[in-house]
């Protein structure tokens, strides 16, 4: 599931996090990650969702977010950066953040089949507390299955983005060669060409 993003120079290009726990990262964050934050409401958060890797499973139509919840989310959000970053620089991982982890790791959202349509649905209300399992149940698969050591950072010097390389042979690089592989292309080839 890809996301369209535009960057601050007002280029749009697709993104892919291969994780709903590493798509949560592009809401915002601590440090320097709090130039991007869009959290700041429940219904930020709710807005935000309807775009994301488990409205593409099936419509969040029915979805309440508590200011507790969404401050659950983001403190979830923020340790899930720390160990990102961590596994991406191949660092040991930051002290209580798999408890951290462990604890969100609550109720999911429970699918279901609209007999009226056949369509996926989800079995609402879809709560705040439920987005937070499912992003900790995530976690805890990326951080224990085979992925684990190709959660990455986007290797131009000016991005910040983190993803998990699902590529074949696992040397993605990038966080999107429409933004920076392309760059990064166009700057070898002018330094090759001076």
């Amino acid at each position: 599931m890809t996301r369209v993003l535009t960057g601050r120079d007002g280029q749009s290009f697709t993104f892919d996090p291969g994780a709903f726990c590493l798509e949560l990262l592009l809401t915002g964050g601590p440090g320097k990650y709090a130039y991007w934050e869009i959290l700041h409401t429940p219904d930020d958060l709710a807005d935000w969702l309807q775009d994301s890797r488990l409205a593409a499973i099936a419509p969040l139509d029915d979805l309440r977010v508590r200011p507790a919840e969404l401050r659950a989310v983001k403190a979830f959000r923020d340790t899930m950066l720390s160990v990102a970053l961590a596994l991406a620089h191949d660092r040991d991982l930051p002290a209580g953040a798999l408890e951290t982890i462990n604890d969100a790791a609550g109720p999911v959202p429970r699918p279901r089949i609209d007999p009226a349509t056949g369509r996926r649905t989800w079995v609402g209300p879809v709560t705040g507390t439920q987005i937070l399992g499912a992003a900790a149940h995530e976690a805890i698969d990326l951080l224990t299955g085979p992925h684990r050591d190709r959660v990455r950072e986007c290797a131009a010097s000016n991005c910040l983005l983190l993803f998990v390389d699902t590529s074949r042979p696992g040397k993605r690089r990038w966080c999107s060669m429409e933004r920076c592989g392309n760059r990064n292309k166009v700057s070898a080839y002018r330094t090759r060409q001076t």
